[in-house]
């Protein structure tokens, strides 16, 4: 295990490494507008992540409408929770080129077209397209850069910040299931997604919030983080200018760059002499489109090189062996918490508990002790005694257990007493962002979340139509939860592996060269 963030640091070629203290930071990191940060994220996280959360209640209604079996009626479900993750590689690149507030914009309107769109479903497979497929792209663009500005935002209370953040999900577990059960037995599941669509388009108003920091506002010990909307720009600006005056169009050293490219152009019109003042306007827009194409072609090229950089390049993601192992756990792990958020009502239905359940819902508990989880186990790894990366393992382990116990748990008070622990051991998820921070650094951040993001995606995916398929042979979720449980326990067998074998090999070469 690793005793300190220092540990796993790991250096990529721009000396970026966990542990290096800031410079004269701008007032924006750790205070000012960084919490207006977190509060847009705990936002995203309650939209988002709370209502997917909350699908077992659309889930019974899907049954009952669509007589459909459980496996494949729980690919609706798993599809947009899978999806949300899954693009998170691609979103990446999304990132790269326009900035995290113009795709989490985009992708909240994405994603209430797809709640609206899903609420004239006419069978389940049209809910695969424009709930599982539609709303789950749109998630994604608005989950990843909500995790990524909070990780750029804050550098001495990181945990903290992502502690309170990702909060959201349990409160939007919690509001979110009182509100669509409300909604659904009112209006009807049809009507109840229409308006749920509607309340999904505040998630443009949290990209909104979402300011890019300057270049001043990051500093490392070793290097500083540019702005690539700025970079971008300027780059932009001087491709185009060169293109058009290859041509003889421009002049040379223009003062302003908005308004010389405005007289330069007028100045090329006056020198067309081909005929006519509608031709001459013609001359104008070509080579406005020009230099919009060339700007754009530009940020496409440099955002594309930073992505493929990072997962191909010679600062590829993956030569991190902790890294890969990370990735390995994250594909088992994120289907032992959903499971249970889907198929709990169908459990505690089949236990004969509802009229308990009604009262106080099984999931509600989880969502509410997952709040407390996440805050106060991000304040422990916050501490300078505490390893991040131990109370990060606790809290697997704490979960897994719980998995492999809760087919045995039959009433009603000992099914409480185990999702209260899995609200609580799954706080972990706020500390997901800060390990990954530890493993790869700052800089690539954005993509290495990514990577770990649709590990867990495909996790999400494929686990609860197992589960239902499971269900569907044996008429039990018990073997669902065990064979869950089991993988989940191997990757957590991969985390505890990796970092042995990175520590050792330093030692290994120390020693020959002794012998030397």
């Amino acid at each position: 295990m690793y005793a300190s963030r220092e540990d796993i640091g790991y250096d990529f070629g721009d000396d970026s490494k966990v542990g290096s203290k800031p410079i004269k930071p701008n007032r924006n990191i750790d205070g000012g507008w960084a919490w207006m940060i977190v509060l847009s994220s705990f936002l995203v996280h309650i939209l988002i992540m709370g209502s997917q959360m909350a699908l077992g209640i659309l889930n019974m209604e899907w049954l009952e409408e669509f007589n459909q079996s459980r496996g494949l009626t729980a690919w609706v479900s798993s599809l947009s929770m899978g999806i949300t993750l899954i693009v998170g590689p691609f979103i990446g690149l999304f990132i790269s080129m326009c900035g995290c507030r113009k795709t989490a914009i985009i992708g909240g309107i994405l994603n209430a077209l797809g709640w609206i769109l899903s609420a004239y479903a006419s069978n389940v497979h049209y809910l695969f397209l424009t709930f599982g497929v539609t709303a789950g792209v749109g998630s994604g663009m608005v989950y990843l850069p909500a995790v990524v500005m909070v990780g750029q935002y804050f550098q001495k209370r990181r945990a903290l910040a992502q502690g309170l953040s990702t909060t959201g999900t349990g409160f939007g577990a919690f509001l979110m299931t009182a509100l669509l059960k409300y909604l659904c037995t009112e209006f009807g599941w049809r009507n109840a997604m229409f308006i749920q669509g509607a309340i999904s388009l505040n998630l443009c108003v949290c990209g909104a919030l979402m300011r890019p920091l300057f270049p001043k506002d990051v500093v490392s010990e070793k290097h500083v983080v540019r702005s690539n909307s700025e970079d971008n720009q300027a780059k932009a600006l001087s491709h185009s200018a060169e293109t058009i005056k290859s041509n003889g169009v421009l002049s040379e050293e223009p003062e302003s760059k908005e308004a010389a490219t405005n007289e330069e152009v007028l100045d090329s019109v006056q020198h067309i002499e081909i005929g006519g003042k509608s031709r001459s306007g013609k001359s104008m827009y070509g080579l406005r489109i020009l230099k919009t194409v060339s700007q754009l072609t530009v940020t496409v090229r440099k955002g594309f090189a930073i992505w493929y950089s990072s997962y191909f390049g010679a600062a590829s993601l993956f030569t991190n062996r902790v890294f890969v192992a990370f990735i390995i756990w994250a594909l088992f792990a994120y289907s032992s918490f959903v499971i249970p958020f889907i198929h709990l009502p169908e459990i505690v239905k089949q236990y004969n508990l509802s009229s308990q359940n009604n009262i106080f819902p099984l999931t509600s508990i989880i969502a509410i002790v997952h709040i407390f989880g996440k805050v106060i186990l991000g304040i422990i790894s916050d501490l300078p005694c505490i390893s991040t990366w131990n109370v990060f393992l606790m809290a697997n382990f704490t979960l897994v257990t719980c998995i492999l116990t809760l087919p045995l748990m039959q009433t009603y008070v000992t099914l409480a007493v185990v999702c209260a622990l899995i609200g609580f051991s799954s706080g972990y998820f706020s500390l997901m962002p800060v390990v990954t921070e530890d493993l790869v650094g700052t800089k690539h951040l954005a993509n290495a979340y990514g990577i770990i993001i649709c590990a867990n995606g495909i996790s999400a995916l494929l686990g609860p139509p197992f589960a239902g398929w499971i269900y569907d042979m044996t008429h039990k979720y018990d073997f669902s939860f065990y064979i869950s449980g089991l993988l989940y326990m191997v990757g957590i067998i991969f985390l505890l592996i990796q970092p042995c074998i990175q520590k050792k090999q330093p030692r290994e070469k120390s020693t020959e060269e002794a012998q030397v």
